[in-house]
Parts: C-alpha cells; structure tokens; sequence
C-alpha cells in the first residue's frame, strides 16, 4: 500500500487524544504496582484535564475505581484486553494523515521487546483489536512483517525523520537489513523525503538500544531539543558530546541548520547498584501542553521545563514525577501513544 499523499505528522499536529496501557499484576511491575500505579494516575490527571484519554487494560473496572476522583471522569474511555506491559509509545499504531481530506492509516507495526528481551505477544493485538472495535477510525494497515517502535523515530511532519542508527539497525528488530534498506522502507511507508541517523548517544539502563525519544526530539520551528552531559566524568560525556557534534551537521529539507537547545543530564539516579535512564527528553507533547519527567532534582528539573519553554511558548510545560517509570528503565513518553485529530475514540 502507497501512503504518497499522507503525511507522518509531527507530534504537535492536533490531537483526538492518548493511549495508556496500564500496569497490572501480569507485568514486570508486580512489585512496585502502587507505586507505578501512582505515576500513571499523574499521568491520567494532567492528560484528562485537557484532551480525551484512552486507558487500555484487561480489567479496567479496577482501573476505574482507582483512578475515580482523581481525573476528569468525562475525558476517560477504556478498553478491556489482555496485555503484556505499559509501552504504548512502543506497541501503539503510528497513523498517517491525508491532511487533504483528514482520512487516517494506521500502521500496525511488530512490536518484539525491544529486539526479542521481553514478551510482547498480547500487545502486539492491540492495535488491531482498538481498530476493530471502533476505538481507531481509519485504515488498519498491517506492517507486522517489519519491527519498528514508535519511540524510535520523530517527524516534523514536513518529511524529515529523525533515528538513531543503534535501535534501527539492531540484528535482533529487522535481520540483515542495512541501513540503506530501511531508509527506502521509511521513506516508502511513512513519505518523508531525509532520513536523519543519529550515530552516537546512549543512557545506561536503558533496554531500547538508544530510541530517539531518549536522547533527541523534533520540536515546531527546525528545532530540536537534546540531552546534554557537560560532567567529563559521567559515563556519558564523550557519546553525548559526539551526539551534539552530529546534531550540528544536521541540515533541514531547505538547507539550514537547525535550532538546537540542551537539556540538562539528570543526576545519576540509581537503584540496586544500577544507573537508571533518567532523561528529560522523554516528554509528551499534547495540543496545549508539554507533560515532561522530573526525577525529583529541583535545578535540573526548573531547567529542563525552561528548555520546554523556550522549544514550545505556547503551550504549558508541566512536570510529572517519573520517578516509577524509570525503574523498569522507560519514562513518561515510552508509556503513551497520541493519535491526531480524528482517529482516537475513547
């Protein structure tokens, strides 16, 4: 299927709402589920205040009754299924839009844990069972033949694609593709006309082999936002400095560099003798707002917010503490999925 008159819109293109797949007994988050449980009521509080929200689980009454009082009731639909874990951002349909006629594709791609480290079986029938149940208007398309996760790449919806060469090119995601083979894929399934392979960046702790959503994001106006280590001795430095470095080579469909603004690194948040992969990169983006991580670092969380700001000045910048997230090595964007105007319905 030719998707040449759709478009893969930025994250700021007008929104119908966001998935959350929520925690329960059967996932990772057994023994820390109140605690988690308390981040995604957080999550559910800021989201449904503002836009529709779907919360997605196999026993959403329990969900209801934990949550009630606690969010805008109104904005909140659910869905019953089984499930592996929580990565919407991950197991979540990536739509297409014809800006033209506001019609939708919505691209079922595999989702094998982060190159076969986890289960995904249950999750992996998300996305078509949402669409064939009237939750996803649009064409279901199914990409099942091809792994790809939806925090692996970024769009600024007017055809450059932003990845990190680490995830996408994993043996463990898509074989023997080469780096030539899956920029034609791309640019075939999603029409965009420049991919962008970040070389270098990585978080310890963290399971995705580098997603883009950790390190470097596309934001309004040729700008991107990245995570910067300015400690020579933090493990970090040399491959967030040789990001940076690359991020400045960087050129828009027109020519022109783009507009770069540091996040500060979090302070090394550890736990059992393990770094964990606290960013500030991993923020949500919704229609009048940005829902962004803190890690419980008063400078370094006001100054990420002020970055925010200054990436997008007409919209909130509102903090949740992610603090949860992180010890199962993800943050605030790797649990949501939002869908563009027209496709969600809670």
């Amino acid at each position: 299927m030719k998707h040449a008159d759709y478009i893969l819109p930025a994250e700021w293109y007008p929104q119908s709402g966001i998935q959350l797949t929520w925690p329960h007994p059967d996932t990772d988050w057994r023994e820390m589920l109140d605690e988690v449980e308390e981040c995604f009521t957080d999550i559910a509080r800021e989201i449904s205040k503002r836009e529709p929200l779907l919360i997605v689980a196999p026993d959403t009454d329990k969900v209801r009754r934990r949550i009630e009082g606690k969010t805008t009731a109104e904005n909140i639909g659910y869905f019953s299924c089984p499930t592996n874990d929580t990565w919407a951002r991950d197991h979540g349909g990536i739509t297409l839009i014809d800006e033209v006629n506001g019609r939708a594709h919505i691209l079922d791609f595999a989702f094998n844990g982060w190159g076969l480290k986890f289960a995904a079986n249950l999750d992996n029938l998300i996305t078509s069972n949402l669409h064939r149940n009237g939750r996803l208007a649009g064409e279901y398309v199914n990409r099942m033949n091809f792994v790809l996760e939806g925090g692996s790449i970024e769009s600024d919806g007017k055809g450059t694609l932003l990845t990190t060469s680490e995830c996408l090119l994993s043996p463990n995601r898509n074989g023997e593709w080469n780096r030539e083979q899956i920029e034609a894929y791309l640019k075939e399934n999603f029409s965009v006309r420049q991919v962008l392979w970040l070389d270098h960046g990585f978080l310890a702790g963290d399971d995705t082999d580098s997603h883009i959503d950790t390190l470097a994001r596309l934001c309004p106006d040729d700008t991107i936002v990245y995570v910067r280590c300015n400690d020579t001795a933090d493990l970090h430095y040399a491959a967030l400095s040789a990001m940076e470095e690359q991020l400045r080579t960087f050129r828009t469909l027109d020519g022109k560099p783009f507009r770069l603004l540091p996040l500060p690194m979090a302070a090394p948040v550890v736990c059992d003798g393990e770094r964990l992969p606290a960013t500030y990169a991993n923020f949500l983006i919704l229609d009048k707002a940005v829902l962004y991580p803190t890690y419980a670092q008063p400078d370094n969380d006001a100054a990420a917010a002020q970055v925010l700001q200054l990436a997008f000045p007409d919209r909130d910048i509102v903090g949740i503490d992610c603090r949860a997230l992180i010890k199962q090595h993800g943050s605030l964007h790797c649990v949501t999925m939002q869908y563009p105007q027209g496709v969600l319905k809670i």
